[in-house]
């Protein structure tokens, strides 16, 4: 079937789960705030299957996510906000606004999309250059955010190495903190070590998330292995200790870093 019909079919069935007499019970009791965790959550999803190079898994966690949008605009519907129509009419009419040089006869200038959103964002009544940065951002991918748009007006390091000495100047104040314990203090200087580290990704043209998954995934995979070949052994990590824990550690980073 075609794309269209396909769409249809999928607000056909979300308006049957949704249905007050005939639905599910468990569809029927959701809203805007209860289905918000789940998208975020396929969002990831699909993130992770790009990372993983996943091709079959991205078509899968992509349906999920459109789902999700469906979802949304169904509930709005039926509160009388806006249909998935209008979604999808919103979305067409900003990407030609915002590219005149595509569906106009403007040429592409340097600039463009973001005075665009800049006008955009002023017409919303939302003013300033970190206007609209959205609060429900993951914490590292909204300082990416907060940052790149304070660069695009000048406010910005230099270079890598000014962030590299900000990083040493902010471990130092972290560690100036350690003898008193201050939750509060100690939270403060952390949230600026990460808040350095988001800016040092962008510096280097990387996505913190990005690497950050990345590391999570390596860990995961180096830590499984620790355990796996413990459990040769007749040990669990605990049982191991420390000490052969971190040993067996280094000779699954060493393998690794050998085979590739």
């Amino acid at each position: 079937m075609s794309a269209e019909m396909e769409l249809r079919r999928l607000l056909t069935i979300m308006a049957a789960l949704r249905d007050p007499e005939t639905g599910c019970p468990w569809d029927r009791a959701q809203d805007f705030a209860t289905i918000a965790p789940y998208t975020i959550e396929e969002a990831h999803e699909v993130a992770d299957a790009i990372a993983r190079g996943d091709i079959p898994a991205l078509a899968d966690e992509l349906g999920d996510l459109l789902f999700q949008v469906v979802y949304h605009a169904r509930l709005a519907e039926e509160a009388g906000h806006f249909s998935f129509a209008d979604i999808a009419r919103a979305i067409s009419d900003k990407m030609i606004r915002r590219h005149p040089h595509v569906f106009g006869e403007a040429h592409a200038e340097a600039g463009m999309w973001e005075r665009g959103k800049a006008a955009e964002r002023a017409a919303s009544g939302a003013t300033g250059t970190l206007a609209g940065v959205p609060e429900a951002l993951p914490a590292l991918a909204r300082a990416h955010k907060l940052t790149a748009r304070a660069a695009r007006v000048g406010f910005d390091w230099p270079d890598v190495e000014a962030v590299l000495a900000k990083l040493d100047e902010e471990t130092s104040e972290l560690r100036a903190e350690l003898a008193s314990a201050d939750p509060a203090r100690l939270e403060d200087e952390v949230g600026d070590m990460l808040f350095v580290l988001a800016n040092l990704a962008r510096k280097l043209g990387l996505d913190p998330e990005t690497a950050l998954r990345r590391a999570n995934r390596k860990f995961t995979r180096r830590f499984n292995a620790v355990e796996g070949l413990l459990a040769a052994g007749g040990e669990t990590p605990a049982e191991a200790g420390l000490a052969a824990m971190e040993a067996t550690w280094a000779a699954v980073k060493a393998t690794e870093q050998g085979n590739g």
